[in-house]
């Protein structure tokens, strides 16, 4: 099998991304969401993404246009291209509304298609369920999507070879580096980054140093290229959240517990960079 259509399903910061990275790699891209206007914003994101890499001469100007050619935008799931070969899914942490897109898709996509999550933290096995768990994979991504070189590929319980050999290849011809990993909650980059800015929180919560200080600690003694606090408002805090509950419920461990602060702060509507205000403010 050879894949050359693919459907990626939620068109927020993550889903416009792959999308982006595979129509520039000439793969024909239906962009799938749930109404014209979040499509629109992505589609203006993908644009301005591509209008930076021209600007920095990693682009020809006439690359960034076919790109754009190669994403087509499809409103509602139901509309969805059945001939697709790969699905990638990009929606929100959450393991009901993933199940319930792939239950979905299982009906309509033809059947030798294979399903990929962008989870960055669900187990694959669980996400598979009873759709096609041999054709089931993970294809976690780094944030943001056309500048960063990993993608972690994580076998659920089922998952082929031949499902596994296809990923990593297609995951090579669009610029990536895949690693395999094993399908444990938080695979290996949430299992241990994670838990890191879950700390920091602690760190903040706890009074031991000001947001400030926490942040240059990191950067300064550590080498890292932001702080813990500021990548979370990167991420975003609700997603931070959401993968510190899916560590703490699936290793039943206390270790995984998320920060009093955190949930405070997600209750509160102060989610990172895409409200506005987390542990810093953004205009």
């Amino acid at each position: 099998m050879t894949i050359r259509k693919v459907a990626v399903i939620g068109a927020g910061t993550m889903g416009n991304g792959i999308a982006h990275i595979f129509g520039q790699n000439n793969y024909s891209v239906q962009l799938v969401d749930l109404s014209d206007e979040i499509l629109s914003t992505a589609r203006n994101t993908i644009s301005k993404n591509l209008e930076r890499q021209v600007k920095k001469n990693l682009i020809t100007p006439e690359t960034a246009e076919a790109t754009l050619g190669n994403i087509i935008t499809v409103p509602g799931i139901d509309n969805i291209d059945k001939e697709n070969d790969l699905i990638i899914e990009a929606v929100v942490e959450k393991i009901d509304v993933k199940r319930n897109i792939f239950n979905i898709l299982s009906n309509i996509i033809k059947p030798d298609s294979i399903f990929a999550s962008n989870t960055s933290s669900i187990s694959i096995t669980e996400l598979a369920g009873k759709t096609r768990p041999d054709k089931f994979i993970g294809m976690h991504f780094m944030n943001p999507v056309p500048v960063m070189k990993l993608v972690e590929i994580i076998r659920g319980y089922s998952t082929s070879n031949e499902t596994y050999e296809l990923i990593k290849q297609t995951s090579e011809t669009i610029g990536k580096t895949p690693v395999e990993v094993y399908d444990y909650p938080g695979f290996i980059s949430n299992r241990i980054l994670m838990p890191m800015i879950n700390e920091a929180i602690f760190s903040l919560y706890e009074h031991v140093a000001t947001k400030e200080a926490i942040d240059e600690v990191m950067k300064l003694g550590m080498n890292h290229p932001m702080g813990p606090l500021t990548l979370a408002d990167f991420i975003g805090l609700d997603v931070c959240l959401d993968i510190m509950n899916v560590l703490y419920h699936g290793f039943n461990d206390s270790k995984y517990r998320p920060c009093p602060l955190l949930k405070k702060m997600v209750d509160a509507g102060k989610l990172g960079r895409k409200s506005g205000e987390g542990f810093y403010q953004y205009r």
